[in-house]
């Protein structure tokens, strides 16, 4: 058959194959309208100009395989499925290995892909698909799928969509004749598919002009009433297989041969084992009683006997009433998608083994399931039905094993009493161990801090002995070490921890393990130690694959940089760091983020990211949000923003009930200090400073994500805004040598900066320790501290701009006009080298306080 009334359709297709670059198509419309006629147009175009095509299907039955149409592209495409989507998973973000492993395979120029009804698709391989989408740049993938399909409109916003309409009466002319064309166009309303049956009714003499066909299905039943009843019986057991099915087991299950389908050529497509239309495979089952259904159903069973296709055979026993072989082959099915990283199609199959027969063990792995899957509504529920369903100890543990403990506290007012309650139960050590390090987990998430060292102690040492709750335990622990005090002993926690790695052969571990060392290595000083170890830790990331490990190497990178003044490299690598665990993890990605902009701002101002997260920071989970207003305060206040820093501030309460996130205490007080400095809140500065003086000797630094400095040079910033000038130069001159020995240039040219304003205070030369910290400024380019000179007339409305003010608003201020108003600040960003307002007012807040020629 011709193609009708698909030009500006076709020549579209034949511009994306003519560019060559990477898109994904979505074409929709109703069943029958030709997206399937439009993709083959599509692949005979492309395969006419050289370029390589390959097509995935998704099935209208439940028990097709995991990820099923990509089985099928990466198998046309000359690779091995198996291989490429063979992954271990331990956290729910491992599956994105998966998805990075089919880019890598389809990643070739000039491949177009080409995948029927995606409306039929398990959600894991839509997620493949997304991925696909913005991962391919020289790959062409046509996707079909029936208007409407809520599950493809995530997939809009990357994609070109093409909606199918129905023919015209002249279009259906061309197809029918003009005789016939106003009563076809009525009848089918321009559908192709039933104006193409009508048409071959014609020709074959079936149409009735006095009783046309109101459906594909009443033209699909006639053909079917043509044919001899072994055609049929093999027609129907086929149909109840599916539209693409395996001739063998259709010949099976049926005791007949295939060759009885030789005669319906007008029902099976040219390749033979697959009916024309998906609607043509639904009309021959729909003539089908029930009775000779269930019967057909269970022939097709026990013919499958051997077969993989797990959630198939379920299918089928299922739906001949064979409730027990149903729910074995269910489980098996939901236990191979979880295998295969496809976990929303493993939550859908233990939900479907609970309808037939609920326990605490299919509610358990459904609870793992939709935990991978990120359905964390779904987790708890199926973990607190396991606790129900618990007959013994050990299965009470594992419904409370279920859950993960989360910065939210959602998720962990279920899990802490389900935790509760296990531990109340004998259990085996390895298992109490376990519930032991959960809870201190949760524990820890929860603000229990006090409770954090018994319950850690304790599953550390049950854990000798087992290797998996040895793992759990060593993390519960790592928690409960904070801050200085517990650095030596995290220390020995990563090392354990590296070991059991290389003992298990878990690169996870020691990704763990190599980040734990980091960490504790930039909170001592030891920059250049913990430069060392990046690449063993890159190793690590890059054998654990997938997005998150990689950020995790990031942010550590980043931090390490901005410590170390490689100012470019810091903000390059945080930034692909935010970009590439922001579409994961909203939270993580922006905190990390933010506090790196945090530490850069010391240097170099505040940059947009830095400004645009100040203002519009999400809001974090309970344990943090202290946390977060002093760091929206500290970026607000080096932007020049001191109303809305001093807003956060406030918000943020009396300092004597603070209480910081036990990895976060150091940097908290830091910012504290510096916030209470420059907003002159001497009182809550003469409250914080006692409690940052405890840790005097120590590097203020949280979880490897930023750092800032030695807390001494907090400390003398604090003295010299209270005007102790003595105590100021002590702990000034430690912060130079501390962070030279540390490694952290740009921190020991800070503490210069301000030694030598506090030198001048009390009268003493300070002209070598001025040059000294100018050199460095100079060299690391730290713009914050810009010696450039401005004019008496620039230093005014740099200051003007530092209250906030506009053009118009400086003008009227200084009686000049709003031309040459924008012209000084021009002339400002010009010599200092700045592209913000918000950079000359944090400029402001460390430059000399009058102008060169004032």
């Amino acid at each position: 058959m011709q193609v009708v009334g698909r030009g500006r359709e076709l020549a579209a297709a034949r511009s994306w194959l003519a560019a060559e670059t990477g898109r994904l198509v979505l074409c929709g419309g109703e069943p029958g309208i030709g997206k399937t006629r439009l993709a083959q147009e599509l692949a005979g175009h492309a395969l006419a100009v050289g370029r390589e095509v390959v097509w995935g299907h998704c099935v209208e039955t439940a028990g097709a395989p995991a990820f099923w149409p990509w089985r099928q592209v990466l198998k046309a495409a000359g690779a091995d499925p198996d291989h490429v989507l063979a992954h271990d998973a331990e956290v729910p973000q491992d599956r994105f290995r998966v998805f990075d492993a089919v880019a890598a395979a389809l990643d070739r120029d000039g491949l177009v892909i080409v995948v029927e009804d995606v409306h039929w698709a398990d959600e894991a391989s839509l997620l493949v698909l997304g991925h696909l989408a913005t991962h391919l740049r020289n790959v062409l993938v046509f996707a079909t799928f029936r208007d409407p399909c809520p599950a493809v409109a995530d997939l809009m916003r990357s994609a070109d969509r093409i909606d199918l309409h129905g023919l015209s009466a002249g279009e259906v002319a061309e197809l029918v004749g003009a005789e016939h064309a106003a009563v076809v166009t009525e009848l089918t309303g321009g559908n192709p598919l039933f104006v193409t049956e009508i048409a071959r009714a014609l020709d074959d003499g079936t149409w009735r002009a006095d009783r046309p066909p109101r459906s594909v299905r009443d033209i699909v039943s006639a053909r079917l009433a043509r044919l001899s009843p072994e055609a049929r019986h093999v027609l129907r057991t086929a149909a109840l297989i599916g539209r693409d099915f395996d001739l063998d087991l259709a010949a099976r299950a049926s005791d007949l041969p295939i060759s009885v389908l030789d005669e319906a050529t007008t029902l099976i497509d040219a390749t033979g084992h697959r009916f024309v239309h998906a609607l043509t495979r639904d009309a021959v089952e729909a003539a089908l009683s029930p009775a000779e259904r269930r019967a057909l159903h269970r022939r097709i069973a026990e013919a499958m006997t051997d077969s993989t296709r797990y959630a198939d055979v379920a299918r089928h026993w299922n739906a001949c009433g064979a409730k027990e072989e149903a729910l074995k082959w269910t489980i098996r099915a939901a236990q191979d998608a979880v295998v295969r990283l496809a976990y929303e199609e493993g939550v859908r199959l233990y939900r479907a083994a609970a309808e037939l027969e609920d326990s605490n063990e299919i509610q358990v792995a459904l609870g793992r399931a939709a935990y991978f899957a990120g359905d964390l509504a779904a987790c708890v529920q199926a973990a607190q039905r396991a606790a129900e369903l618990a007959g013994t100890p050990e299965q009470i543990a594992e419904a409370a094993l279920v859950l993960e403990a989360a910065p939210g506290a959602g998720v962990n007012a279920v899990a802490i009493p389900l935790c509760d309650n296990a531990l109340r139960h004998e259990v085996s050590p390895a298992t109490r161990s376990r519930l032991l390090a959960q809870r201190s987990h949760l524990a820890f998430y929860s603000g229990e801090q006090h409770r954090l060292d018994e319950l850690s102690r304790e599953a550390l040492t049950l854990a000798r002995g087992d290797d998996r709750a040895l793992a759990e335990a060593l993390h519960a622990r790592q928690e409960a070490c904070p801050g200085p005090a517990g650095r030596a002993e995290r220390l020995g926690l990563a090392t354990e921890m590296i070991a059991l790695a290389h003992r298990t052969h878990s690169p996870r571990g020691a990704m763990w393990g190599s980040l734990w060392r980091v960490h504790a290595l930039v909170e001592s000083g030891e920059l250049a130690a913990a430069q060392e170890e990046l690449p063993a830790l890159r190793l690590a990331c890059e054998r654990v694959g997938g997005e998150v490990p990689l950020w995790h190497l990031e942010v550590v990178t980043a931090c390490l940089a901005q410590a170390q003044g490689r100012f470019a490299e810091a903000r390059e690598t945080g930034r692909r760091a935010y970009d590439r665990m922001r579409a994961i993890e909203r939270e993580p990605a922006s905190g990390a983020y933010f506090a790196l902009q945090c530490g850069l701002s010391c240097h170099l101002g505040v940059t947009e990211d830095g400004l645009a997260l100040a203002r519009h920071f999400h809001d974090p989970p309970p344990r943090f949000r202290l946390m977060a207003k002093l760091t929206r305060a500290f970026l607000l206040l080096r932007a020049g923003f001191r109303d809305e820093a001093l807003d956060f501030y406030r918000r943020s309460g009396p300092v004597a009930e603070w209480d910081l996130p036990a990895f976060f205490v150091l940097p908290g007080l830091v910012d504290a200090v510096l916030v209470t400095s420059g907003l002159g809140l001497t009182d809550d500065l003469r409250l914080v400073l006692p409690r940052l003086a405890e840790f005097r000797g120590e590097h203020a630094a949280g979880n490897g994500v930023a750092y800032m400095g030695p807390v001494t040079l907090a400390l003398g910033r604090g003295h010299l805004a209270l005007g102790e000038h003595e105590q100021a130069v002590a702990d000034l001159t430690t912060a130079v040598d501390e962070a030279s020995r540390a490694g952290a240039p740009a921190f020991a040219a800070e503490a210069r900066w301000h030694l030598a304003a506090a030198l001048r205070a009390l009268g003493r030369d300070a002209d070598a320790v001025q040059r000294a910290a100018d050199r460095t400024i100079r060299a690391l380019g730290m713009t914050a501290f810009t010696t450039t000179e401005l004019s008496s007339r620039e230093h005014e409305v740099a200051a003007l701009v530092t209250e906030g003010m506009t053009n118009r608003q400086i003008a009227r201020r200084l009686v000049i006009s709003e031309r040459t108003a924008q012209n000084h600040v021009q002339h400002i960003l010009t010599k200092l080298g700045f592209s913000t307002r918000s950079q000359i007012a944090a400029w402001m807040s460390t430059a000399p306080s009058s102008a060169a020629d004032g």
